[in-house]
């Protein structure tokens, strides 16, 4: 099964780079299909629902982008790279279901299907079949999927309770991000450098990448939620109608403590949103005010985090393919 790469690594002019980064997809491909292949008749259905659909699968072609740091062609790189992608798979069942999504990747999500429970259950029959996927790649690898893991149900136990009484509303937020996304992407690139055997002195400047550049990538998804044209397939404002706390909204908070303007703004945003016109007129005041300039600028910054993070690297394909990657993450529009 034959995936392009996410476009977000399109623009990269290494050609060989992209010949291989584009094999080592195709392979992921048949691994991901391998492994959520299933006797059960319902299991069968449900697993590979979001397999089929496809995706941007970012999180694989990093491991195998990182894996370029060493030998590219070890023989867990594939592997690693499945296992990363099944666990982003698992925590999209579980996320639609608490989210109460109707489609995900342009299909019906898992619950509109198959009810709650199945797609709970596919979920962590996901999550199953990513530690089996890593059962053989040796104890550190385990240990990190664990790891990983473990953050991703942090951050979205935190997000559902929200910030506690002695919690800075923004730091809080950033830290979800950081957990619910930063946390596997920085794996996928930890792993790429483990399953190549690359220097290890690598290591660190990727995980660090990988957790800033997952910051970024979830913080201009807030820029786009309001911007003019809107996501693809997204009707602008879907994240304010939703009551979903949103970098822009959590600073609009801050400024109405203390600017009128800023505080009247802000019952306008959690007023009855339920209308088409009162949804447009709120998306456009928030646009237009100075807090979405600063959502950009914060996400951004990330995006520079990241970047800088990579200095150690050594110049060639694989850090201007980051580089390229981490600017076109904060320059996209869906």
């Amino acid at each position: 099964m034959k995936n392009t790469l996410p476009k977000q690594f399109r623009s990269v002019t290494d050609a060989p780079l992209l010949k291989a980064l584009e094999a080592g997809l195709e392979k992921v491909e048949q691994g991901l299909i391998n492994a959520t292949k299933h006797t059960d008749p319902i299991a069968k259905e449900s697993a590979a629902h979001l397999v089929n659909a496809g995706g941007k699968r970012i999180r694989p072609v990093l491991v195998l982008l990182a894996a370029q740091l060493g030998d590219p062609e070890g023989v867990n790189v594939v592997d690693s790279a499945v296992v990363v992608e099944l666990t982003h798979l698992a925590t999209l069942y579980h996320d639609d279901v608490m989210d109460e999504a109707p489609t995900r990747r342009g299909v019906p999500t898992a619950h509109k299907v198959w009810g709650n429970n199945i797609a709970i259950l596919t979920g962590d029959l996901l999550f199953a079949r990513a530690s089996q996927v890593a059962a053989h790649l040796g104890e550190e690898t385990i240990k990190l999927q664990s790891f990983t893991f473990e953050r991703l149900c942090l951050g979205q136990m935190h997000e559902t309770v929200g910030p506690q009484e002695n919690d800075d509303p923004t730091q809080h937020y950033i830290q979800v991000m950081a957990d619910k996304t930063g946390s596997l992407i920085a794996a996928a690139a930890q792993m790429g450098i483990i399953a190549s055997g690359a220097d290890r002195a690598y290591e660190q400047p990727m995980i660090e990448f990988g957790e800033a550049i997952g910051v970024a990538f979830q913080l201009i998804d807030d820029v786009i939620d309001i911007s003019e044209e809107g996501p693809s397939g997204k009707t602008p404002g879907t994240d304010l109608r939703a009551g979903v706390p949103t970098l822009p909204v959590l600073l609009l908070r801050e400024q109405a403590k203390t600017e009128a303007s800023a505080k009247a703004l802000l019952a306008e945003i959690e007023g009855d949103l339920s209308t088409d016109e009162a949804l447009a007129a709120a998306v456009t005041k928030l646009r237009n005010h100075p807090v979405a300039a600063e959502a950009e600028a914060e996400a951004r910054r990330w995006a520079a985090k990241a970047i800088a993070a990579i200095e150690p690297l050594p110049d060639g394909s694989v850090k201007r393919a980051l580089i390229t990657f981490a600017n076109a993450v904060v320059d996209r529009t869906n």
